[in-house]
């Protein structure tokens, strides 16, 4: 069992876990504060509505990904990759938004779930629902892009859910920590960390994307005869076929092999390719240059000129 394939998820899980686990803690501390802890149970039954619909969301992408491979067992070859590549597509798209938007954002996150609150609780007999809804929108939130990025890499199954289910537990742990054991975490180092490595994470999913669709291409082509224009790039001199992804620019399989060891565990983290295809690097520096930049502008632009007037108690929630 080759273990290193659960990094990405659980490295994804953590860092998705803990924003969920910081609003079901400013939820339980608003509640506490206005003196409403009999709805905690509404707050609970979120949570685990929440990762119920997470789970139901993956158990129906895996359904559709084996459904549609089994409707023409020929194009299995096919389908596969391709599916790889919308969820990967989806999946990179909905984790730089999180990344950029979402650090913009984290600010005032304590702020928006405390008005939140405070407009559930004005409701009177809908506040429970109100309160219910607002944690469960917000698990499912995090949840959804988890399964997305599952989803984009469904070859390596049981490894990766493993990997996704430790990240939650520990985003559990953090989340315990934080609001009931009052253990002191600089949560604005913790998620500048994770932000970069999931920015080198979804980089490397590019990779992923590229050769999937690459593989599907040159798949089809391969099986039905109205296609085999498709792939337009054959290196008659090396006899490499990439279909639509060009020359080879890198062939380091003798050096650093992605099947041993440190190279395997770049592959699983960063994307790393022994052999890596012209289009393979320009979409990996293109990503990297665009999201990458306008991530660490994000980061940048939230730092506080000063924590004096910061209280010592919002710190580790508006760092956030």
């Amino acid at each position: 069992m080759d273990l290193s394939t659960a990094l990405p998820s659980f490295a994804i899980a953590l860092r998705e876990g803990v924003e969920a686990a910081l609003v079901v803690g400013i939820v339980l501390a608003s509640l506490a504060k206005a003196k409403q802890s009999e709805l905690n149970r509404w707050v609970y039954a979120g949570v685990g509505v929440g990762i119920a619909a997470s789970v139901l969301l993956a158990v129906l992408f895996n359904w559709l990904i084996q459904t549609l491979g089994a409707v023409n067992p020929e194009y299995t070859t096919v389908v596969k990759p391709i599916l790889g590549s919308v969820f990967g597509v989806l999946a990179i798209a909905m984790l730089s938004w999180m990344l950029i938007w979402m650090t913009k954002q984290a600010k005032f996150m304590k702020a928006t779930v405390e008005g939140a609150i405070t407009d559930a609780l004005t409701q009177n007999s809908q506040a429970g629902w109100g309160v219910f809804s607002l944690v469960l929108i917000a698990v499912v939130r995090e949840g959804f892009e988890t399964v997305l990025f599952l989803a984009a890499n469904f070859n390596a199954g049981l490894v990766q859910a493993i990997g996704a289910l430790a990240g939650i537990v520990v985003a559990a742990i953090i989340g315990v920590l934080l609001f009931k054991l009052g253990v002191k975490i600089n949560i604005r180092q913790f998620f500048q960390v994770m932000g970069l490595l999931l920015v080198l994470i979804v980089a490397g999913l590019v990779v992923s994307v590229l050769k999937n669709f690459d593989a599907a291409l040159a798949n089809l082509s391969l099986t039905n005869s109205t296609s085999e224009n498709l792939c337009f790039y054959y290196d008659h001199l090396n006899a490499v076929h990439s279909c639509i992804l060009g020359p080879m620019v890198w062939n380091a399989s003798k050096v650093l092999p992605e099947a041993q060891f440190p190279g395997i565990i770049l592959k699983s983290l960063f994307g790393y390719r022994e052999k890596l295809y012209f289009l393979q690097a320009v979409g990996y520096l293109v990503f990297l240059f665009t999201v990458g930049s306008l991530y660490l502008s994000s980061i940048t632009a939230n730092v506080p000129s000063s924590g004096k007037n910061i209280p010592p108690a919002q710190k580790p929630i508006i760092n956030g």
